[in-house]
């Protein structure tokens, strides 16, 4: 089966009252789709941890949205728990995947990204017709079932990964389908929600970098630990790290980063350090 990828781009602001909605998912539901699934991913910009993948099915008999539901990196992290359990009753299947530290320095994020998202849809109790994707290229089709690359479109997968040999579904990838279509945002909270947990877990075992707060990402503390101590085992060591290159980061007295090599990364991060403080949510 061969894998076509679409680019359905829209400019929307990201707005605190923007919510999303299911008109999307519908059409294209409408259009032959029987199960949906929709995909986004965390933790593409960390330092440390894994980069997970949240999947959701939705189906003709979806129901309302879920109140409160938008984009996990616009809500707090009460408001995402609060989420959790409304989401998984109101789609037809759900599942989170992860690609490990270790896989990410082995082959390489973005094809981390596919592995994570495979094991998602793994995860799921039965196959779907057609995924959903948050973005502007497809990181979940192996390289083999992509369409030939272009100027406009340059290949992205630095290496193959073995995957199983079964038909992938069509992915439609749909720019900041996150705070578009309410399918993308309720799989993104359950992807956040998973990461955060595990990262809490993590920070038992590694205290010096307070994972239970920065969640892997680059704050100036968990800079200041690495220069301290250096990179634990779930860290990125294939990634510059500021242990490696002090001034990678910026001021190594504390200054926020002052360059990353991926702008999605940047964004992420801002969002989810506005959004993990404690009791306030995103400054927009």
């Amino acid at each position: 089966m061969t894998t076509a990828s679409r680019v359905l781009k829209v400019t929307l602001p990201a707005q605190a009252g923007h919510r999303p909605h299911l008109r999307v998912e519908k059409e294209l539901l409408r259009s032959g789709t029987s199960r949906l699934a929709a995909m986004d991913e965390v933790g593409r910009g960390a330092l440390a941890g894994p980069v997970t993948v949240g999947v959701v099915v939705v189906t003709t008999a979806v129901g309302r949205v879920p109140t409160g539901l938008r984009d996990s990196k616009l809500l707090t992290p009460a408001a995402r728990d609060a989420l959790v359990r409304p989401v998984r009753r109101w789609v037809a299947d759900w599942a989170v995947g992860h690609a490990s530290p270790a896989e990410i320095d082995t082959y390489g994020i973005i094809a981390a990204l596919r592995m994570a998202g495979q094991r998602a849809l793994a995860g799921l109790s039965g196959p779907v017709d057609a995924v959903l994707l948050d973005g502007s290229h497809d990181y979940l089709s192996t390289p083999s079932l992509l369409p030939p690359a272009d100027d406009d479109h340059p290949p992205l997968f630095e290496v193959q990964v073995e995957v199983p040999p079964c038909a992938e579904p069509p992915v439609h990838v749909r720019v900041k389908a996150d705070l578009t279509c309410a399918a993308v945002a309720g799989a993104s909270v359950l992807a956040k929600t998973e990461r955060d947990r595990l990262l809490v877990e993590l920070s038992a075992a590694y205290p010096q970098y307070n994972f239970a707060v920065n969640k892997g990402y680059g704050t100036p503390e968990h800079l200041a630990a690495l220069r301290t101590c250096g990179p634990s085992v779930v860290h990125r060591r294939s990634w510059r790290l500021p242990y490696e290159d002090p001034e990678l980061f910026g001021d190594p007295d504390g200054g926020m980063l002052d360059r990353l090599e991926d702008d999605e990364a940047v964004i992420d991060l801002e969002r989810d350090l506005d959004c993990d403080q404690e009791g306030h949510g995103p400054r927009l």
